[in-house]
């Protein structure tokens, strides 16, 4: 009888543990569920989705979420040079080529009131000379931005959208991104022109905005 007894215990014990622990189970699984789903309570995910935290990635929903600027809200307000957590700043000036008017006068090459249209730093808008022109013919010439040299700045950004046509844009270069959780850029963002975009599309050029 007590041997009976003892065994029919132990299985009882043994059951019970088992609920338990698939109990345990399934609580973290809607556990998880529910925050992955839950809206977000930070104003500068610009209404995105929470997302959990991965090694360099943010998971929503099984997709991954990652960081960028909308170049139609952006004010080129000088933030991303100085709030980036890497020593030079992920964000890049980019140029969208088939906007671009080819122009000897480039207001996103050139200071206002140059005193020459020549490429001596003096006369250029960019103060680390990431901006590299090179003549086609009169009186057109091409203009290719160096990333390594870039410091995200958007000076050259709002000379060509203030005079130009706009073809100078700022992007997050996922290259170097490291995808913060919290990124200090979008907390400083005056215009929350810092997204949460799928990473199967990452970038928000503005020829394919316009």
């Amino acid at each position: 009888m007590s041997i009976f007894f003892n065994r029919r215990s132990f299985l009882r014990t043994c059951g019970r543990s088992a609920i338990l622990g698939c109990a345990s189970i399934i609580a973290g699984i809607l556990l998880t569920r529910r925050q992955i789903h839950a809206p977000c309570e930070k104003q500068s995910c610009s209404g995105c989705i929470s997302y959990r935290k991965c090694k360099h990635t943010r998971k929503v929903s099984n997709e991954t979420f990652v960081w960028q600027i909308n170049p139609n809200k952006c004010v080129q307000c000088g933030q991303c040079a100085t709030h980036c957590v890497l020593n030079l700043s992920a964000v890049k000036c980019v140029h969208s080529y088939s906007m671009c008017g080819y122009c000897k006068l480039c207001f996103g090459y050139f200071q206002p009131g140059a005193n020459a249209l020549n490429e001596g730093a003096e006369n250029q808008v960019c103060p680390t000379g990431a901006i590299k022109r090179k003549f086609i013919e009169d009186p057109y010439f091409e203009y290719h931005i160096e990333e390594e040299l870039c410091n995200g700045c958007g000076k050259c950004v709002k000379g060509c959208n203030t005079f130009g046509n706009g073809s100078l844009h700022l992007q997050v270069s996922h290259d170097l991104c490291v995808n913060c959780n919290e990124c200090s850029i979008a907390k400083a963002c005056p215009t929350n022109a810092f997204v949460r975009v799928p990473a199967d599309k990452p970038y928000m050029f503005k020829h394919e905005l316009a």
